[in-house]
């Protein structure tokens, strides 16, 4: 019976790794499922376990915060331990955030095969931790499950091997598809007085957590002011990701017209995003999840890592330009939103593919 490995650490993750975990469990593979701990907020990390049905981990690292440098050599010590005790036959690591790397690096080393979900992204902005994660994860992995033709493209471009590479679909649309019926019956909008007996308001949906954005104090400053005058226009709801939420603390700065509040369960979340007028972010699953949707979403980075959404879908960068974030969103609320597609293969079953390929891979014998 082939044992995999899995390796979450953050919220994105847990969006992904779900519907992989399901599929392969009705192959009969043994599944094994590490919690590195890197977020370690109760609302960011456990809530989003019991909401998309996630079984309790098998081994919880707690690594929990620290620089990029201590936060994944804490986690490659753990994995090493945790590895050896295991002996999977592959490991499979999601996106792109430090316990992917880690996990990676340490299982090369040891000679189990990665397989990388989420894999061939490419921002092209190396000052993004990010991107150095999935450059580097990538060519280690021995599968690499692509989202769209770009990450394709890009393996194929840096010289991976095609054989090795499979254009899988979106894994976080799958969990978005399963679990959006749930949030019908959610009282979230009348929680923040957006729906009543005169039908839904239109309203803003915002997340930022990017240093980029947050720890600039300036620029965090400047995109205040932006929203709280979009604000004047239609509500704005601003869930705040604890790192936001320390450094609007250390600025003590006040914007009334925001509704600023505490991190939202995935279900929570998934009920306002879908209704939303508009979404301001710079997170990428939101992207994808928003193009599916066929939101209006504005991206407060000047690049992105899933050009497809811009392509294909209802994305728009603003890049770090307050006035311009102006602009594009009073255009969205005066009805001159962008019209986009659900890009290819973003169905519902990459998760299925996924378990079907390294099934296939898995009969031939190891896997390389």
């Amino acid at each position: 019976m082939v044992h995999i490995l899995h390796v979450v650490g953050a919220r994105p993750n847990f969006m992904k790794v779900a519907p992989v975990l399901r599929a392969l469990g009705s192959t009969g593979a043994r599944q094994t499922l590490v919690h590195t701990g890197q977020h370690y907020d109760g609302n960011m990390s456990e809530a989003f376990f019991v909401q998309l049905g996630i079984p309790d981990p098998d081994v919880n690292l707690g690594v929990g915060s620290g620089t990029h440098a201590v936060q994944t050599a804490q986690i490659m010590v753990g994995m090493e331990q945790c590895l050896i005790e295991r002996r999977p036959d592959l490991v499979l690591v999601y996106g792109d955030v430090n316990s992917t790397v880690a996990a990676a690096l340490v299982a090369s080393k040891l000679h189990v095969p990665v397989g990388h979900v989420e894999a061939g992204l490419r921002s092209g902005d190396l000052t993004m931790p990010e991107e150095i994660n999935r450059l580097v994860t990538d060519r280690l992995a021995s599968l690499l499950f692509t989202p769209s033709e770009d990450g394709n493209e890009h393996l194929l471009r840096e010289g991976i091997d095609p054989a090795r590479v499979h254009m899988v679909g979106n894994v976080m649309i799958d969990t978005l598809v399963r679990m959006l019926p749930a949030t019908d019956s959610l009282s979230v909008l009348e929680q923040y007085g957006l729906s009543g007996n005169g039908g839904l308001k239109p309203f803003v949906l915002v997340t930022l957590h990017r240093p980029s954005n947050v720890d600039d104090p300036p620029m965090l400053e400047q995109l205040l002011a932006a929203l709280a005058d979009i604000a004047e226009r239609a509500p704005v709801i601003f869930p705040v990701h604890p790192r936001t939420r320390a450094r609007l603390d250390e600025g003590r700065w006040s914007r009334p017209h925001l509704r600023l509040v505490d991190p939202l369960g995935y279900l929570e979340f998934l009920a306002l995003l879908r209704r939303a007028a508009l979404v301001v972010t710079d997170s990428g699953g939101i992207q994808e999840e928003t193009t599916y949707l066929g939101v209006p979403c504005l991206t407060v980075r000047d690049n992105t890592e899933r050009p497809v959404t811009v392509s294909l879908g209802t994305n728009t960068l603003v890049g770090r330009n307050p006035e311009r974030l102006h602009f594009e969103a009073l255009r969205v609320l005066g009805g001159q939103a962008k019209r986009g597609t659900v890009p290819p293969l973003w169905d519902g079953r990459a998760g299925e593919r996924i378990a079907g390929i390294v099934t296939r891979a898995r009969a031939c014998g190891p896997i390389p």
